[in-house]
């Protein structure tokens, strides 16, 4: 069959508010009264999991949602103030059992250990379906919350905050690693519930942290929950390369996704890591239909709503379907390993991805028939590493 891949595609959604548009709030369809609700986040998230996705990402940051990537744009007619992403994907947690769940999480004003026994607790909780998403905080007002660094977000300091999230992901892995898989004994006739030599010290400094570790959170149980990177320039995908398990793009078309998966590759291989398994997925921001019309004039209308269409860093579908699907397994053939959705307008365009998309694709033989099992890591075909301090000196 044309287009057929050797290996089924990766589908994730990313799930923001009441959609990726600023105007979905105003659909007849939306929920904007539930935005900051449980129940609201447990829908979306079972929907997802009923139509098979791999994972969905909760979007998040330190400063309330703004057009303008310097600061608050004033805006009063669009979505404002959302719940803390790792705290929602805990909750939706233990009313899941298969979907991964990857809370974004800003680096620049957070602390690696806090960070590291977050998403552990997530692991656990979630049996083993956890990922991390960084996300660098360049925003002014983000900065002025904390006051522990000077505002030095400019573009000129972009290399230093880079490296910053370089060693951030250092940090955590290695807080993750810090107690060995069998550390815990819990042997109550002899009243030993640790042993305390398979406990590590990570010992890490830098020039932004210094953690002495261990973890006061066993290892989890995928060792090392996914770590995922949206990466748009020559830089992340140099980070991304070297740090990440699962890479997010912006390609705005076949030959696009083709150059970028050849820049992350290289950059995967310029880190030693050319025989690890690393799937890059591309960002796609869609409004879908079944008929191609209604979803150009919808996306039309919400553009109308919000006073022009909004900037995006994501290319973005208007269509059916069947054509999503044929964008799809052509941009895969350029060597994407799958997509991350982003619906337009939610509920709508989340039904639509997991109600006629995804069957789509299974009718091509390009989406697994079946929701494999397993932990996240396995979803996305990755081993589960052994601790880099099994068999050293305890802490």
């Amino acid at each position: 069959m044309a287009g057929q891949q050797a290996q089924p595609l990766l589908v994730g959604v990313a799930l923001d508010g009441a959609g990726w548009h600023p105007a979905a709030w105003r659909e007849p369809d939306a929920r904007p009264a539930e935005l900051l609700t449980a129940g609201y986040w447990t829908s979306l998230v079972t929907e997802a999991e009923r139509g098979g996705l791999a994972f969905v990402t909760f979007e998040d940051a330190l400063s309330l949602q703004s057009a303008s990537p310097d600061g608050p744009d004033g805006r009063t007619d669009r979505v404002r103030g959302r719940l803390d992403a790792t705290l929602v994907a805990a909750r939706v947690a233990p009313v899941t059992t298969s979907i991964g769940l990857i809370p974004m999480v800003t680096v620049s004003h957070t602390e690696p250990f806090h960070t590291s026994k977050a998403i552990a607790t997530l692991d656990w909780v979630s049996g083993g379906r956890a990922g991390l998403r960084l996300r660098i905080g360049t925003r002014p007002d983000e900065t002025a919350h904390f006051g522990r660094r000077p505002a030095d977000h400019g573009r000129e300091h972009w290399a230093d905050r880079l490296a910053e999230a370089g060693d951030y992901i250092e940090v955590v892995r290695r807080l993750w690693d810090s107690w060995e898989d069998d550390a815990e004994i819990r042997d109550v006739a002899t009243g030993r519930f640790v042993d305390r030599d398979k406990l590590h010290y990570i010992d890490f400094r830098g020039r932004w942290f210094s953690v002495r570790g261990p973890s006061i959170t066993p290892r989890p149980p995928q060792g090392q929950p996914v770590v995922t990177i949206l990466a748009h320039t020559a830089p992340t995908y140099q980070l991304a390369g070297a740090s990440a398990d699962l890479v997010l793009v912006t390609p705005r078309d076949a030959a696009g996704a083709a150059s970028i998966v050849s820049q992350v590759r290289a950059a995967q291989a310029a880190a030693g890591r050319a025989d690890e398994p690393l799937p890059v997925l591309a960002d796609l921001v869609v409004f879908l239909d079944q008929d191609a019309r209604r979803a150009a004039q919808r996306q039309a209308r919400l553009d109308d709503r919000a006073g022009g269409a909004p900037a995006s860093d994501a290319a973005s579908f208007a269509g059916t379907a069947g054509q999503l699907a044929d964008l799809m397994t052509g941009w895969a053939a350029a060597g994407l390993a799958g997509f991350r959705l982003r619906p337009g307008t939610i509920p709508a365009d989340l039904h639509q991805i997991t109600r006629a998309l995804l069957p789509e694709l299974r009718r091509r033989a390009t989406f697994p028939e079946k929701t494999p099992a397993g932990t996240l890591r396995e979803r996305l075909g990755l081993a589960r590493p052994a601790s880099r301090y099994a068999g050293s000196r305890s802490a």
